[in-house]
């Protein structure tokens, strides 16, 4: 099985700035994104598992009815919403009790990690500060960070093995920009390199394919695969902008619109003069977007409006679909339900 492993304050709960605890039902406040993120990991067969350091719980200054209060009271509105963690690891230590189990420590989960069958390259821990990425990387699993009190993390990861590839991918939509793409193909892990950049989605792409046959399946599939995880870590895209609107590189301008409908259509207009640029073949970029709009099942219009220079028109293309999809994956400050009068998307 695979775990997300979560850490409570400031992460899936509002964090006072003062205390450092919620010791009171007044204080509890669930934090933008959580329901729905919660559902959506579990969606994507993820086991819940939350990870928590408390300060000095069970002391005169933070008694354990206060902390139970609020904490049951948190789980009873998850449990209404259908999300079930299936334990809660609680470290009731103050930082100079030197505990084995205070986060980064792995004191908490080392019972659990050894009699569970898991996954751990699967697994995830999400956070909000260093001590939850640390952990993360003392246990073995992908840390998905986040600012402390701060919307949670949309992120998915899908993995696509047919005959002709094996593709792994791993996207935050709320990330930094950050990617590892290895595809066996480098100009297009430089231009999925730029995408992310553009974007701020984390990639982590591996690709594997048949290139000894030629590129097709490997630029095919990673577009599926890119696409597919995409649309995973949308969820029921509540609350996003839906839209993205263009890009210009040196002499080469490309046009880029996308609407994130639940409906793939993909029209392209432009003209290339290479065969190859680098190991790419320059007929397979439409059929790269192509792929991506059916997976994403999105709406994408890409037009190359002029240009001299193949790789700054490939270029432009995919900033420019960052840049669209920086736009429309943007939670929207006056969106709060799916921007459609149908009701879904």
């Amino acid at each position: 099985m695979k775990i997300a492993f979560l850490d409570r304050d400031g992460t899936m709960i509002w964090e006072p700035p003062d205390t450092k605890q919620i010791d009171s039902l007044e204080r509890l406040r669930i934090l933008p994104g959580v329901i729905d993120g919660l559902k959506n990991l579990q969606r994507q067969g993820f086991t819940l598992v939350m990870v928590s350091n408390q300060n000095g719980v069970g002391t005169p200054s933070f008694p354990t009815e206060d902390f139970e209060k609020p904490q049951q009271e948190f789980l009873r509105i998850l449990a209404e919403a259908g999300i079930t963690f299936t334990n809660v690891f609680v470290c009731p230590h103050l930082p100079e009790d030197d505990c084995a189990c205070r986060k980064p420590k792995t004191g908490l989960v080392d019972d659990f990690l050894s009699t569970k069958d898991i996954d751990l390259s699967a697994s995830v821990m999400v956070g909000d500060r260093e001590t939850d990425r640390l952990f993360a990387e003392n246990i073995g699993v992908r840390f998905v960070g986040m600012e402390t009190n701060g919307r949670f993390p949309r992120f998915a990861s899908v993995s696509r093995k047919t005959k002709e590839t094996a593709v792994s991918v791993f996207v935050n939509l709320d990330g930094n920009g950050s990617s590892r793409v290895t595809t066996g193909i480098g100009f297009l892990d430089h231009m999925l390199d730029l995408l992310a950049k553009h974007s701020l989605i984390d990639l982590d792409i591996t690709t594997k394919g048949d290139l000894q046959v030629d590129e097709h399946h490997t630029v095919e599939d990673t577009a599926l695969a890119l696409g597919s995880a995409m649309a995973t870590a949308l969820g029921d895209k509540r609350g996003i902008e839906r839209y993205g609107f263009v890009l210009p590189m040196d002499e080469a301008l490309a046009e880029v619109a996308i609407d994130l409908s639940g409906r793939p259509y993909f029209v392209f207009d432009g003209k290339f003069e290479r065969e190859f640029v680098g190991e790419l073949p320059t007929e397979l970029i439409p059929h790269f977007f192509e792929s991506l709009a059916q997976s994403l099942k999105c709406n994408l219009h890409m037009t190359i409006k002029r240009g001299s220079n193949e790789h700054h028109k490939i270029e432009a293309l995919f900033k420019g679909l960052g840049r669209s999809l920086r736009q429309a994956f943007r939670q929207s400050p006056f969106e709060k339900d799916i921007p459609s009068t149908k009701g879904s998307l």
